[in-house]
């Protein structure tokens, strides 16, 4: 079984308002990641992805790219090991 990750990412940059969100459900649907992502109130995006360590790691990279409308500046991991997650969601905007 391949080692488990749990990353708590914080994405700024220009990534509300293109799309973002769904580029993250779609492509943690994809990789058949389990978490969440959710707007932030200060304009960045802020999401949990969490599966096999490799996997986690090319959702990583997605996100540094994001959306072809977006421009992503910085992706932070601010936060490792958050739980046991089931299935992806969009959550309302904190």
């Amino acid at each position: 079984m391949a080692a488990q990750r749990t990353v708590h990412v914080r994405i700024e940059g220009s990534v509300q308002g293109v799309g973002y969100r769904a580029f993250a459900q779609w492509n943690a649907a994809e990789l058949d990641l389990n978490g969440w992502v959710r707007n932030r109130c200060d304009g960045s995006v802020e999401a949990v992805f969490q599966g096999p360590a490799e996997i986690v790691e090319i959702m990583l990279q997605r996100c540094r790219k994001g959306p072809p409308d977006a421009v992503v500046t910085c992706v932070d991991i601010i936060g490792e090991g958050v739980g046991v997650l089931s299935g992806f969601e969009v959550r309302p905007t904190a």
